[in-house]
């Protein structure tokens, strides 16, 4: 399993930890970090979930989900917490962000992407970028103009 693979299942970690932590546990802090916090967090969900290879629609679809779950399992759970619609909305704004900022960071990059959707195995697009000298003879051949 490479580190990039890693990076999803510990970011679903530390999320469990930070959403299901007893009220007690939860450091004080000003009005609306909670909100920013939320974002982070679906932020480095989406990223590192893309980042890893899962499948865009299962991930989008996985996330969202957890989002609206986490609230409502903080409002019926003895942790002290109460869920809140607003938080399931930083969480979605989250889940974008950090999609996007995947998605321009490989353009920027120069690199496509990271998806899991491919139709040809690693093998398969490893043999179509090499070509043998007989392969570029064969071409020659069909095609002496080049």
């Amino acid at each position: 399993m490479s580190l990039r693979q890693l990076l999803f299942p510990l970011a679903l970690v530390i999320s469990l930890v930070v959403f299901f932590m007893p009220a007690s546990g939860v450091p004080s802090a000003p009005p609306g970090t909670d909100k920013l916090v939320h974002a982070a967090v679906f932020a480095a969900l989406a990223a590192t979930g893309l980042g890893a290879g899962v499948a865009r629609l299962p991930l989008f679809l996985g996330l969202a989900g957890y989002a609206g779950l986490t609230e409502v399992l903080q409002a019926v759970l003895p942790l002290g917490r109460s869920g809140d619609p607003w938080d399931v909305l930083a969480d979605l704004v989250g889940l974008a962000l950090g999609w996007g900022l995947l998605r321009l960071g490989g353009r920027l990059g120069g690199r496509r992407p990271v998806t899991a959707h491919t139709d040809a195995t690693p093998r398969q697009h490893a043999r179509s970028d090499a070509t043998t000298p007989a392969e570029e003879a064969s071409r020659e051949d069909l095609n002496p103009t080049a």
